[in-house]
């Protein structure tokens, strides 16, 4: 494993609570199938190159919306990544 995905999983441990945040907002929504693991897949899947700084990462997921999300969603089953 390297550094890079070392330092993300970590990160993951430390913004799990945000991350719960959001999907409780999304579940308010009507959104109930929605878990933690996609919300940080969906936000993470932009980090290509090097991870933001922690501030960057909280704001990606609490700005998150309904319609970016789904957007993921949908192009992750047209690429066939859906499980």
């Amino acid at each position: 494993m390297d550094e890079g995905q070392l330092t993300l999983s970590k990160l993951k441990e430390e913004l799990e609570s945000v991350c719960q945040s959001k999907v409780e907002e999304f579940h308010l929504l009507g959104y109930e199938q929605v878990t933690k693991e996609e919300i940080w897949d969906c936000v993470t899947s932009k980090y290509r190159k090097e991870i933001p700084p922690l501030h960057q990462v909280v704001n990606d997921i609490l700005s998150l919306s309904v319609t970016k999300f789904m957007n993921w969603m949908t192009m992750k089953i047209y690429t066939g990544e859906i499980d």
